[in-house]
């Protein structure tokens, strides 16, 4: 009697578990059905910002021909600058600069710079390749043509039970002489009770 009674038990803990247990699918990154929160931004933000910027580069910048090297028959050297959290969830700006600079690398026109980067560099072993190269050849470092540097801000605000959070991108990318050579903002609002699905 004990062991059916324990038999019973098991089954009918498997059979919660096994209705209890969420079922997981993939969407497509593009897909409206991600899950979007209005406290944070989420992956399909970061790709909608960092399409607007490269457009925007691209468009202002790259196919007017704007974008100069300072190495003859060479792409333009972009390092990444500070890109600064001003938003209260911690999070990682390479889910911004990533995408754009793959995007800006397939142009044909820039590089970017894995050994030069605000924080350390993204490729050590590169940059103390770079190091020692610099060292036993007296062979300068190639320096960044360009760098891009900006902020992420945070504005939340709530009317009765509807809460609404705006997330602003700013990016500038200046000369090797500092001087700004374009600027471009992008805002995010998002509003809502509860988490959402799609935008």
């Amino acid at each position: 009697m004990k062991s059916t009674l324990t038999s019973a038990a098991l089954a009918a803990t498997a059979l919660i578990v096994g209705c209890s247990s969420p079922k997981t699918t993939y969407v497509e990154p593009g897909s409206s059905r991600l899950v979007t929160n209005v406290d944070q931004i989420n992956i399909q933000d970061f790709a909608q910002a960092a399409d607007t910027m490269v457009n925007s580069l691209i468009d202002n910048l790259i196919n007017p021909g704007q974008l100069k090297s300072g190495v003859p028959d060479q792409p333009a050297l972009l390092a990444i600058s500070r890109i600064q959290n001003n938003t209260g969830t911690q999070l990682d700006t390479d889910l911004l600069v990533k995408k754009m600079r793959v995007a800006l690398l397939r142009t044909g026109k820039v590089q970017t710079s894995t050994t030069i980067a605000y924080g350390g560099a993204e490729d050590p072993l590169m940059a103390e390749e770079e190091k020692n190269n610099q060292f036993f050849n007296d062979k300068p470092k190639r320096r960044p043509d360009y760098t891009l540097s900006g902020k992420i801000i945070e504005d939340r605000t709530r009317a009765g039970n509807v809460r609404q959070s705006a997330f602003v991108f700013q990016l500038s990318l200046s000369s090797r002489d500092g001087i700004g050579v374009w600027e471009d903002e992008k805002t995010i609002v998002k509003q809502g009770s509860r988490p959402t699905v799609g935008f």
